[in-house]
């Protein structure tokens, strides 16, 4: 009965950590299609996975309202034709608001809206220009009708505003847009609003097809890359980009800024002449990064919290032009059936597994054993075992900072922690302690001063 206890209360906590996390998990609704199903058919389709909010790229009044009291949270966005009216005058703002905003707020829960996509790069001088203009307007705006603080004004930018992203300490972005990117931040900084971006993974394997480095952008093991800058390592390259952006940030002082993620995605299906596209690749990608964001691990350069996160894309768009990766990124199809199985719907929160023995079973050690990694375990196998650990949903909060086993912080003790929570609550059998056989048992208890390791698991 003890044991049977522990087990429920060991889930209730699994199912309530990640049920906290689900405000990190975003995703993005593209409507370039003539095939969709209809907005109250989507909005059921959310509330049945544990997606928090949605990314819109325009103003859907439909959309906006089918999503009225689901507890979603609603990114809405401007786009790149309407900013020159809104930036030349202030009463296009308001109307603006007035049309899309007020008439479904507070039921509706629009927490942003983002103004342009990419303008930086448009190849338009004046739009550059005039982007900052039209979010100062907008602003000024939500300020009136009584929502400044409540609903936030940023824009989207695309990775291609770094000059340097590689090590992540050396990031900084490109000179020709400093000037326009100061204002913007200082914007940004004023209003508490988020510094959006694009990281595509994708793209980066793209450019560098290797198998070290598809591993490092599917969160799979791997060598990891050493940043010489901070003498962090870096296991995946979401991280990486990520970081160079904050690195970036902070080389020109504003580190308080917060980033947020817009878009980020694996397509499941390409063209033959395209290299990274398959549905194992997806599922990988979106599956590993939903499970780093729900450890709430964080990222070397911001650990210990998640970064805000728009998955690309619900469905399918099939107006989109280019090739057939371009219309391949749906997580869910036309019917609500998922594209593949990422962890995202309710029904298959992620719980931990006990991997298939591949040699007859040995019998359970008795008394007290605790798992531990193995003498000569490299920095990069530690840090793989801590996120496997930690994204299969574990409690990995004592050794985030603040936790009772945070100090010392290094990746040994961490994994240490890591590696033996997992073998006491999956059945502390020997197979539950191989992790790719860095790990052995031990009678010696590792815990110490106020960090107490568990033991006896679930019988």
């Amino acid at each position: 009965m003890a044991n049977q206890l522990f087990a429920s209360c060991f889930l209730f906590l699994l199912h309530f950590h990640l049920a906290a996390a689900q405000s990190f998990i975003g995703v993005n609704y593209g409507q370039v299609a003539d095939n969709l199903p209809p907005p109250d058919a989507t909005a059921r389709l959310l509330r049945s996975t544990s997606i928090g909010k949605v990314r819109l790229y325009g103003a859907d009044p439909a959309m906006i309202g089918a999503l009225a009291n689901t507890g979603i949270g609603i990114l809405i966005g401007v786009s790149n034709g309407e900013i020159p009216a809104m930036a030349s005058d202030p009463g296009v703002a308001r109307n603006w608001v007035a049309s899309n905003v007020l008439p479904f707020y507070p039921a509706s829960k629009i927490t942003t809206i983002n103004v342009g996509n990419e303008v930086l790069y448009s190849g338009d001088p004046n739009l550059r220009s005039q982007l900052l203009p039209a979010m100062k307007n907008l602003q000024n705006a939500l300020v009136s009708a009584s929502l400044g603080g409540k609903v936030k004004v940023s824009t989207v930018h695309g990775m291609s505003l770094l000059k340097s992203s590689a090590p992540p300490s050396a990031g900084s972005f490109d000179p020709a847009v400093t000037d326009l990117l100061r204002g913007l931040l200082s914007f940004n900084k004023a209003t508490g609003s988020q510094f959006l971006i694009n990281p595509y993974p994708f793209f980066a394997y793209q450019s560098d097809p290797t198998p070290e480095t598809l591993a490092f952008c599917l969160f799979q093991p791997n060598s990891g890359r050493f940043d010489s800058g901070t003498k962090l390592r870096y296991t995946n390259m979401f991280d990486a980009q990520v970081d160079a952006v904050r690195s970036a940030l902070n080389a020109m002082g504003f580190n308080d800024v917060e980033i947020g993620v817009a878009e980020t995605g694996w397509p499941y299906k390409g063209d033959s002449t395209e290299v990274g596209p398959s549905l194992e690749n997806a599922k990988a990608y979106i599956g590993n990064l939903v499970a780093h964001l729900r450890s709430l691990v964080g990222t070397p350069l911001m650990p210990g919290k998640s970064v805000d996160t728009y998955l690309f894309a619900l469905y399918d768009e099939n107006l989109k032009p280019g090739p057939t990766s371009e219309r391949s990124f749906g997580l869910f199809r036309l019917d609500s059936t998922m594209t593949y199985d990422a962890g995202l719907s309710t029904s298959s929160v992620p719980t931990p597994s006990t991997p298939t023995p591949t040699t007859p079973a040995a019998p359970s050690p008795k008394g007290n054993v605790w798992c531990v990694p193995k003498q000569g375990a490299t920095d990069a196998q530690l840090q793989a075992n801590i996120d496997y650990v930690c994204g299969l949903g574990y409690d990995c909060r004592p050794i985030q900072p603040g936790g009772s086993c945070f100090t010392p912080n290094t990746l040994l003790s961490h994994a240490s922690y890591a590696m033996n929570l997992l073998y006491q609550t999956s059945g502390r059998n020997p197979w539950n302690c191989d992790f790719s056989q860095t790990a052995l048992l031990t009678s010696t208890n590792p815990s110490y001063d106020g960090c107490t390791y568990p033991s006896g698991g679930i019988a």
